[in-house]
C-alpha cells in the first residue's frame, strides 16, 4: 500500500497544497513551525478520521476557513483508490470513497498506516488513557468493525454518567434505569475488552522482539492488561508474563483466538453490582474498559516511572512496530510516517530504526535537520517552509 497523492485545501496552515508521491522513502525538511507535521497529520486523518494531536476537528481548519478537504489516491491490492474527507467543525464530516458518498465507519482500511510521532512517549510515561487509546487505535485498524462497538461503549458511558449525576443530584434513581444501562454498558464492554486482550496476546511477543531490535540490549519486557473489574478468581486478562526478547522484530504471529465474551461480561456484571453504592456516591462509572491498565514492563519494573528516558523511547518505538508488523500481516504493508523521530533518538538508535523501516514499502519522514536522518534511508526529498513545499 502506499500514497500516490496527497491534496489538501484549507488543512492547518495550507491554504491549497498538491503533493505526488512515490513508492519508497520521502522526507519532508523544514525548521520547526513550517508545516511538515501537518503533512503528515493529514495523511494519518485519512486512516482514522482523527488527529493524533488534537481531540477535536476544530483547530485543523485553516484559520478565516470553515471547513477543510483531504484527498488521497492510494494504491492497494493492485488498484488506486480515491478517499475524500471534508472536515466539518460543529457538523458532520463528509467522506466520499471513489466519488460515492460513505460513511466513515465504511472507509476504515481503505488506507492504512503506522505513525511515529514525539507524542508516542506519553503512551509509556503518561497516563492510562493514552495506552487505552493505543489499544483501540490499533484494534479499529486491525479489525474496522471496533470502530462501531467503541463507539457504543462510548455513547454508553455518557448516557449512564449523565444518569448517576442526576440520580446524585435527585437523590434518587428512576426504577430499573440503572439496570437498563447496566446492559448496555456490559453488552459493549465486554465486546471491546475481549477485543483488547486478543490485541494484547497478538502483541506481546513482536513488542518483545521489536524493543530488542530497537534498543540493541535483550531487557525482559512484558504487556498485562488489568480489568477494573475483578471477577473473583483469575481475572480473564492477558497475563504479562514477560518474554526473553529475540534479536531482531519477529514476523507477525498468528491471530490470537478471541477471549470468551460471556466470561467477561460476568466479570463486568459482578463488578457492577459490587461498586453500585460508590458509583452513585460519586457520580461516576467505576467499571469498564474506560478504567482499564494496561502495564507496561522492563526488567521486570513498571516502564512508567521506572524506565529511563531512551528506555521509554524504545518502548515507544517498539508498540509502533509491533502495530506495523500486525497490520502488514494482512498482506498489505501499511505507510509508514516518522515525524521528527529521529531528533529525539541517540544515534544508535538512529540507525537501528532506520534499519527495521527502510524495506517498507512507503515511508514518510519529518526533519528539521537533514543530518538527523540516517544516511540509509536516501530518497525523494522536499523543502517545506512557510506551507510552501519544494522538490529539493
Amino acid at each position: 500500500m502506499h500514497l500516490r497523492r496527497l491534496s489538501l485545501t484549507d488543512f492547518r496552515s495550507y491554504a491549497e497544497t498538491d503533493l505526488n508521491l512515490e513508492p519508497g522513502i520521502t522526507t519532508f525538511v523544514g525548521s520547526n513551525g513550517q508545516g511538515k507535521t501537518n503533512l503528515v497529520e493529514a495523511a494519518a486523518y485519512l486512516a482514522t478520521f482523527g488527529s493524533h494531536r488534537v481531540a477535536t476537528d476544530a483547530p485543523l481548519i485553516r484559520s478565516g476557513a470553515d471547513r477543510a478537504i483531504l484527498r488521497a489516491v492510494i494504491f492497494a491490492a493492485g488498484r488506486d483508490s480515491l478517499l475524500e474527507v471534508e472536515i466539518n467543525p460543529g457538523r458532520a464530516n463528509r467522506v466520499r470513497l471513489n466519488k460515492a458518498p460513505a460513511r466513515p465507519r465504511d472507509a476504515l482500511g481503505v488506507f492504512r498506516c503506522v505513525l511515529f510521532a514525539p507524542e508516542d512517549i506519553v503512551v509509556v510515561k503518561g497516563d492510562p488513557d493514552q495506552r487505552r487509546r493505543y489499544l483501540d487505535d490499533l484494534l479499529v485498524a486491525l479489525r474496522p468493525r471496533y470502530a462501531a462497538v467503541r463507539a457504543d461503549y462510548e455513547r454508553v458511558l455518557r448516557q449512564r454518567t449523565a444518569l448517576l449525576k442526576s440520580a446524585r443530584a435527585s437523590g434518587a434513581v428512576p426504577a430499573g434505569a440503572l439496570e437498563v444501562w447496566d446492559d448496555h454498558l456490559v453488552a459493549a464492554g465486554a465486546q471491546l475488552t475481549a477485543g483488547r486482550l486478543r490485541l494484547v496476546e497478538e502483541l506481546r511477543d513482536l513488542v518483545s522482539g521489536s524493543y530488542s531490535a530497537v534498543s540493541g540490549n535483550n531487557r525482559d519486557t512484558g504487556l498485562e492488561y488489568r480489568m477494573s473489574a475483578q471477577p473473583a478468581g483469575h481475572p480473564p486478562a492477558a497475563a504479562g508474563a514477560p518474554a526473553s526478547a529475540p534479536a531482531a522484530a519477529p514476523a507477525a504471529a498468528p491471530a490470537a483466538a478471541e477471549p470468551d465474551a460471556g466470561k467477561v461480561a460476568g466479570c463486568l456484571r459482578e463488578a457492577l453490582a459490587l461498586r453500585r453504592r460508590a458509583e452513585l456516591e460519586r457520580a461516576v462509572c467505576l467499571v469498564g474498559p474506560h478504567r482499564d491498565e494496561l502495564e507496561l514492563s522492563i526488567g521486570g519494573l513498571p516502564a512508567r516511572g521506572y524506565a529511563s528516558h531512551g528506555e521509554s523511547w524504545s518502548m515507544a518505538l517498539a508498540l509502533r512496530l509491533a502495530a506495523y508488523q500486525l497490520l502488514r500481516a494482512g498482506g498489505e504493508d501499511p505507510v509508514l510516517m516518522l515525524d521528527d523521530v529521529f531528533a529525539e533518538l541517540d544515534s544508535e538508535r538512529r540507525e537501528r530504526l532506520a534499519g527495521l523501516v527502510a524495506g517498507a514499502e512507503q515511508v514518510l519522514i519529518t526533519a528539521a535537520v537533514r543530518q538527523d536522518v540516517p544516511g540509509g534511508l536516501s530518497g525523494a526529498r522536499f523543502e517545506v517552509a512557510e506551507g510552501a513545499i519544494t522538490s529539493g
